[in-house]
């Protein structure tokens, strides 16, 4: 998934980008609401992590802007304040949940996931589709209850597309699931990595959930629960 994190102090901000990325995740990180409002124009996100704390225009200020102008994605609120007016002031404001500072990384990415599962339509640490299933905790496909040898790319691709099954899923979109940066983004690799999840699920199980659609993307065909 992508996320937008807006955090002024360095070395919290380094440490969220270095952490979510570990886990799988493409992380825009920045250090103000300026840059936050900018990046959110710009590219699509999955969802949003905003201190409180932020120079200039506050945190509340920006997810107020930024829900404004309709960007949907959940918002998680990091805080230093532990008082409940902030709390029902930032989920008042537009914000889904809140961590306070300081706080152990296991329960941020936990109120992440559960926050990415949700604004999916699921309620559940797995996807299923057919024969295939994710686990979303150990990041692993498996067919029939055996694992689906994948690459990391290979799972995110099938990820997003599961988790926005039935409905046409842009390139440009998969491309931001895999780089941070424009010029890494190569449309061929896509094709290239679409290719190879569809030659897996099929010489595992016979099964092509995956269809081109011509100058628009791909879409997931089979209903995921």
């Amino acid at each position: 998934m992508k996320l937008l994190v807006v955090e002024d102090e360095a070395l919290l901000r380094h440490h969220l980008f270095s952490r979510l990325g570990e886990s799988g995740h493409v992380v825009d990180a920045v250090p103000d609401a300026e840059e936050a409002l900018y990046r959110a124009q710009e590219y699509h996100h999955d969802l949003a992590v905003i201190d409180l704390g932020l120079p200039g225009m506050s945190g509340l200020e920006l997810i107020r802007q930024l829900r404004s102008q309709d960007k949907s994605f959940p918002i998680l609120i990091l805080t230093a304040r532990g008082n409940w007016q902030d709390k029902v002031e930032g989920l008042a404001a537009g914000a889904d949940d809140y961590v306070v500072k300081p706080f152990q990384f296991e329960e941020l990415e936990a109120r992440l996931n559960a926050l990415l599962r949700r604004s999916s339509g699921f309620t559940q640490s797995t996807i299923e589709a057919g024969p295939l299933l994710l686990d979303l905790n150990r990041k692993q496909a498996l067919v029939n209850a055996q694992a689906l040898p994948l690459t990391a790319y290979e799972y995110r691709i099938l990820e997003y597309l599961m988790r926005h099954h039935q409905q046409v899923v842009a390139k440009e979109r998969l491309m931001e699931q895999l780089y941070p940066n424009d010029e890494e983004r190569d449309p061929n690799v896509i094709e290239v990595l679409v290719g190879r999840l569809r030659r897996k699920l099929e010489a595992e199980c016979g099964f092509k959930p995956i269809e081109t659609v011509r100058g628009l993307g791909y879409l997931f065909t089979e209903r995921c629960r």
